[in-house]
């Protein structure tokens, strides 16, 4: 075999010296083929002399710098997760589950706008597109654009000028100069490069959509965070009405701030009163515990349910449902050896009503609270709220806005407040400062 010769995945472009019929790294069939191996460029001597230094420029301020042009969208929720409206020139990348509602939240941002938007779709026909945004009550004139081809793309933005340009999806988008198939990771990032390119050549904002897969691989969203400067995620069940919408990445931004969002049947609307929803329809039971929860700037409260139950199988089952399954095994393991209740021989089943998925350490003692709960078959009293972070030694420490969380407790009616043992006052509300876990018992009614 010639040692100019190397073969290459078509699909996600790893490298082998010989062949083999399934890639390694993609488990793709029938993707490996021949191709020249590049030519390593001879080594030349140059003098110092001929690098130059880059002209360096003093930056003040208050004198050189510019404001930011930000588009505002008219969608509350959307503007306060992105600091107040779409950065000129800037790319965003909105990712989240299939079905999640990732098309129906851009296409509203495009028919609140006002703006002259381009929405470009591979995936769906005209057709499909005017039936959604007439589900959406919106009478905005959308320009859109049939395309699957970044140079056709490309030369259709610079033709049309929009201010807004928005990619249905990112993963459909390939470019002639790669032979790599649509969707594979190489394709992606070179269709990326050319649209972030356009974005700071021509002064055009552009939202690109990605889809994320149940293993997160492959063309994935996160194979693109570092080329675009904003990352917003849209998690939630599809199957619940209930949406989130973070920031994981913004040059222009805060990323602190989170959007609660309600899909309906015409599109997503903004939930003025999270806890309210939320506790709709919990229950005072064994296993269910109410919890303050911060998320960005917005405090609401939620419910945590836990079921205990004798495992059948050899070894027990930790499963979770808005809760970081690792998480759940180590304050099982926690419960076990610093409050006394041998959880070896017992499934635990965590569950956070309304499909949300929740990640703050506050709902380390609400988490521990509930399975103790429904470990005792005893429940906690119907006006009680319970937050705090647990650490390895039982430890229960203190966590960010607890003025904030125990204001909205109160709000609400709560008259019991257990929390970290921090100083604290609240109006009409009773607090119930613990420093460990093992604690927790004794303050069942």
């Amino acid at each position: 075999m010639s040692k100019n010769i190397i073969f290459s995945c078509k699909k996600c472009g790893a490298q082998s010296p010989k062949w083999s019929g399934r890639c390694l790294e993609c488990g793709a069939w029938g993707t490996i083929a021949a191709e020249a191996a590049p030519v390593a460029r001879s080594a030349k001597k140059s003098s110092a002399a001929s690098y130059q230094p880059g002209t360096v420029k003093e930056l003040s301020a208050a004198e050189n710098a510019s404001p930011l042009l930000r588009l505002p969208t008219g969608f509350r929720e959307f503007d306060q997760v992105i600091g107040g409206g779409i950065v000129s020139a800037g790319l965003i990348l909105l990712g989240g589950d299939p079905g999640v509602g990732k098309s129906t939240l851009a296409l509203q941002v495009a028919a609140l706008s006002g703006l002259n938007v381009l929405y470009v779709s591979a995936e769906e026909i005209e057709s499909q597109v005017a039936e959604r945004l007439s589900r959406l009550n919106s009478q905005a004139t959308v320009k859109f654009l049939n395309a699957n081809r970044v140079e056709t793309i490309a030369a259709t933005i610079l033709q049309e000028a929009p201010q807004l340009v928005i990619i249905d999806s990112i993963q459909t988008i390939f470019s002639d100069e790669l032979a790599a198939e649509a969707g594979s990771i190489n394709q992606v990032k070179a269709a990326t490069v050319k649209l972030v390119e356009l974005a700071k050549n021509h002064n055009i904002a552009i939202m690109v959509i990605g889809h994320v897969t149940k293993g997160g691989e492959v063309a994935g969203p996160k194979t693109l965070e570092h080329l675009v400067d904003t990352v917003l995620y849209l998690e939630g069940d599809r199957y619940k009405q209930y949406r989130l919408l973070r920031a994981v990445k913004n040059r222009f931004g805060p990323t602190d701030e989170v959007g609660i969002l309600q899909m309906s049947k015409t599109g997503l609307k903004s939930v003025p009163n999270p806890s309210k929803i939320f506790l709709a329809e919990a229950h005072n039971q064994p296993g269910s515990v109410i919890t303050a929860v911060a998320e960005g700037s917005q405090v609401f409260l939620v419910e945590v349910q836990a079921l205990v139950s004798k495992t059948a199988a050899g070894y027990p089952r930790r499963q979770s449902s808005g809760f970081d399954q690792k998480r759940l095994e180590l304050l099982a393991t926690v419960i076990g050896k610093r409050a006394g209740f041998n959880l070896a021989n017992f499934d635990i089943y965590l569950n956070i009503a309304g499909g949300l998925v929740l990640r703050e350490p506050a709902l380390d003692l609400a988490v521990v609270a509930a399975i103790i709960s429904a470990y005792r078959e005893a429940a906690w009293s119907q006006k009680t709220v319970i937050f705090g972070e647990v650490g390895l030694a039982g430890e229960v420490r203190p966590v960010t806005k607890t003025k904030e969380r125990i204001k909205e407790a109160a709000r609400l009616g709560f008259k019991n407040i257990v929390l970290p043992d921090l100083a604290g006052q609240a109006t009409g509300a009773r607090l119930i400062k613990v420093k460990e876990v093992k604690e927790l018992p004794a303050l069942f009614t």
